[in-house]
């Protein structure tokens, strides 16, 4: 049995970090629509909760952000003319506002993953997320895509596929909609996609379409990865999200379900009719051991505390002692009803550590702690294998926090993206990131 690791993937907020409110069916995204952000303020909670969870003794890596404003964006849509000219003629006739959005800083979009235990070639398997649902996510695969490969770029160890073709069947919304248990101790896991659209109506309430917001991810694109990766069909299941949590505002899977090791931990409404259950029978058939999966009831937690608290949207982590901490976002601590499912996990022995993080700049445009992530399990070879540049120390945290300070403005509205001094800010600073993090080339500067 081959020793594993879980890397956590972070996104580092970039400098163009604003409340656009270009997320349709992200309640947070649309509430905090307009609003002044913060860029620095952002950034450097993002970095602490990293520090954070390095200094428990978990391995933590920084990915860092795309270049924005995407200009190239920006000229495709007819804008021409200085880089100065297309921003302001862009602000002033038709504001495409994702040619500014920092949504990459949401890691756990970034891709799906599937470890070398589960895949028949036994190697990392990574594909970018197309992201096609919204415009302002779609134009990140090709960035995402670079820069997952100079970081796992031995092909020994790592392979990487092309994201799927952006076309709505296809959709494809990465690690947010993917789930695995494995027994604790570094083996093969069950491998569990979660999709919202296959296509197809139903007579049944649960398993209608939704209505009020758009499902993102289909049916089609996760069959499509998980044949990609070469996972075996016995250890993969396609479970259906309700469609009543994604008009509830849980436009991701890890909005509403979280897992770590054996343990699954879901609301009462996040999938159709049946799919605990299934999930259940397929991890007994392949383990011949019972799964732990703790469903919290609507009566106790709601659909809305779930989308107001992100309690769902936690980091569970396996400690180096084996203990598991429960890391969530400071919402959860003012809320009575998060708290009490808390204590009640705690007291099943779900967790043995609970620790609250401030992240309440990506909060507001519907992040919580796990979309900050990418988990990618590795062994211990193939993590020597990882570009060392991006893990993260106490000495590369100093830098990026000096980094920060330096280029990130504290204040940012969306009627501040007009400025052509902003573009040419984000570029200085990824200029100087790039080598910082020794990673040269994964930018157009």
């Amino acid at each position: 049995m081959k020793i594993t690791v879980e890397i956590q993937c972070d996104g580092l907020v970039g400098p163009t970090h604003n409340y656009a409110g270009l997320a349709w069916g992200n309640l947070a995204s649309m509430r905090h629509g307009q609003q002044t952000a913060n860029p620095r303020l952002a950034a450097l909670q993002g970095l602490a909760k990293m520090e954070l969870v390095a200094g428990l003794g978990i391995t933590q890596l920084v990915l860092p952000p795309h270049q924005r404003p995407d200009l190239g964006l920006l000229r495709r849509l007819g804008f021409c003319g200085s880089d100065a000219q297309v921003i302001r003629r862009a602000m002033r006739h038709a504001p495409p506002l994702a040619a500014w959005s920092a949504a990459a800083m949401w890691a756990a979009n970034a891709a799906s993953v599937s470890p070398s235990a589960d895949c028949a070639d036994g190697r990392i398997h990574f594909t970018p997320a197309n992201l096609i649902g919204q415009l302002h996510r779609s134009i990140e695969a090709a960035t995402t895509a670079r820069i997952l490969r100079a970081i796992f770029s031995t092909p020994q160890f790592f392979a990487h596929h092309d994201p799927l073709p952006p076309v709505p069947a296809l959709g494809d919304e990465g690690a947010a909609n993917q789930l695995r248990l494995a027994p604790p101790g570094g083996r093969r896991g069950l491998e569990i996609f979660v999709y919202g659209s296959d296509g197809l109506a139903s007579a049944n309430t649960a398993d209608r379409p939704a209505r009020r917001y758009p499902a993102r991810q289909t049916a089609a694109a996760s069959a499509a990865v998980a044949r990609n990766h070469g996972l075996h069909s016995r250890a993969v299941a396609f479970i259906r999200q309700n469609p009543a949590a994604i008009d509830a505002g849980v436009f991701h899977n890890d909005v509403i379900a979280l897992s770590q090791d054996n343990v699954l931990i879901c609301h009462e409404h996040a999938f159709a009719t049946g799919a605990v259950e299934d999930i259940r029978r397929r991890y007994r058939m392949l383990f011949r051991t019972e799964p732990v999966i703790c469903v919290v009831p609507d009566r106790r937690f709601s659909l809305a505390d779930a989308v107001d608290t992100y309690l769902f949207n936690s980091q569970l982590l396996t400690l180096p002692d084996g203990r598991r901490l429960w890391l969530a976002p400071e919402e959860c601590q003012h809320h009575r009803r998060a708290m009490d499912v808390l204590q009640s996990l705690q007291d099943q022995g779900i967790f043995a550590v609970l620790k609250f993080v401030n992240v309440r700049q990506s909060m507001h445009n519907g992040g919580g702690p796990a979309c900050l992530r990418l988990r990618v399990v590795a062994t211990a070879v193939e993590l020597a294998a990882v570009h060392q540049g991006v893990m993260l120390t106490a000495t590369l945290a100093g830098r990026l926090r000096q980094w920060i300070q330096r280029h990130y403005r504290d204040r940012l509205s969306p009627r501040d993206l007009a400025d052509p001094k902003l573009s040419s800010e984000s570029c200085a600073a990824l200029d100087e990131l790039v080598t910082i993090l020794c990673l040269p080339g994964i930018y157009d500067l």
